[in-house]
């Protein structure tokens, strides 16, 4: 199969990316040291830069720093007010908005619920006055923003802007929804799953920025995943990659929607989560909940839970517990067959537990990946946290616009 060439005027817009790349990587970074990284010549570097400047992309912040025995170095940094993004993170039961800047620093958030059996076409309405009142909010016309970055539950069909039959939208089969939104908000939409986008979130600005390999594992209504790859959003053959949630951890468990028995998701998910915490209650195992659940069983959800664990309560720590054990088991599936540097955990679905999921996966990942002995893959809690989907999918948009990509450099 022939590779693919290129042409100069991709070069240069590649070349320039590689640089922004540097830029917003670094917290503060010379032209010598971009040189130094990128292998690209002095002369290139200072004529990207200046073009960066002059578009008011990037600014020298006056820190002279001195190099060993050369002259100083002027210190370059991303300028965080120069662009906008919009981000829309569409969960099966809510909807949450942001506009971030240029260095991914949320400016407002906004979320409001999605009412079950709601059709496309309501959804969108929906997003779309939504999408207005963030702007509003946060003073923002729509002409100043980049675009409108939406994550949404896959699969996806990329090259048809669909999401195809997403298992908690019952009826949603090969929705266009990224020319409704378009329609709707006369925005330019980039569309990814959730996980991706949140992964995408975390290179931009949380843990993996920098890290050339690293997996995240998203939490929300069900478990996603997300794939980094030598700095590159790796999407695999149909762009579905990363479906940690159906791996299957419990050869004998139950059986899941995918087919498959056992799934992480099917486990792990928080409709699975208040399960099995319901079962102990009514089995008169006690606890934090009981008289909460004596009431009205359905006060004690996925949020009353998280809460108790967190609090310490010996009977939801446990349920949580096991649930991170299974967790542990996929990570380590993950570590075997990717061979990353770092395993990001985040998304609404653990928050308030996170220490609990983290300590499960990094005792796992200290003690059972084949190459622990070489080295022992890094485990985080995604400093994006609730956020980390609605961030991911505005920073689509920056990471679509400024960020080197190779898929585009080598096509037509």
């Amino acid at each position: 199969m022939r590779q693919a060439g290129t042409n100069l005027p991709k070069v240069g817009r590649y070349n320039q990316a590689v640089v922004l790349d540097q830029i917003q990587l670094a917290d503060g970074i010379s032209r010598v040291e971009i040189a130094e990284r990128t292998g690209l010549t002095p002369q290139t570097i200072s004529s990207i830069v200046r073009r960066l400047i002059d578009e008011g992309i990037v600014w020298e912040d006056g820190a002279n720093r001195v190099s060993n025995g050369g002259k100083p170095r002027t210190t370059l940094r991303l300028n965080a007010g120069a662009r906008r993004a919009i981000g829309l993170h569409f969960d099966p039961v809510e909807l949450t908005c942001t506009v971030i800047d240029l260095v991914g620093q949320p400016l407002v958030v906004r979320r409001r619920p999605v009412p079950p059996g709601l059709d496309p076409a309501s959804v969108v309405t929906a997003m779309s006055e939504l999408v207005g009142a963030v702007l509003d909010e946060a003073g923002i016309s729509p002409g100043e923003v980049l675009g409108l970055g939406l994550a949404a539950p896959g699969p996806i069909d990329q090259d048809r802007g669909m999401i195809v039959a997403p298992p908690q939208l019952a009826n949603w089969k090969r929705v266009p929804l990224q020319r409704m939104l378009g329609d709707a908000t006369g925005l330019p939409v980039t569309l990814d799953n959730d996980a991706t986008a949140a992964a995408v979130g975390e290179r931009w600005s949380g843990a993996g920025k920098g890290v050339p390999h690293f997996a995240y594992f998203f939490f929300g209504t069900g478990i996603g995943g997300g794939l980094i790859l030598n700095h590159q959003v790796y999407r695999g053959g149909s762009l579905n990659a990363g479906e940690f949630g159906h791996s299957s951890v419990l050869p004998d468990g139950p059986e899941c929607y995918c087919g498959n028995r056992g799934c992480l998701e099917r486990l792990v998910n928080p409709t699975a989560i208040v399960a099995e915490v319901h079962r102990r209650l009514a089995d008169g195992q006690g606890g934090a909940l009981s008289g909460a659940y004596d009431r009205d069983p359905a006060s004690v959800d996925h949020a009353a839970i998280r809460l108790a664990a967190r609090a310490g309560d010996p009977l939801t720590v446990g349920v949580i517990d096991e649930a991170a054990q299974y967790v542990a088991a996929a990570a380590v599936s993950v570590a075997n067959f990717i061979d990353v540097d770092l395993i990001v955990l985040g998304g609404h679905g653990i928050q308030h537990v996170e220490s609990r999921y983290v300590d499960a996966v990094a005792a796992a990942l200290n003690s059972r990946p084949l190459a622990r002995h070489i080295r022992v893959v890094k485990v985080a809690a995604s400093p994006l946290g609730a956020d980390a989907a609605v961030v991911g999918a505005a920073t689509l948009v920056l990471h679509a616009t400024y960020s080197p990509q190779l898929s585009a450099f080598l096509s037509h």
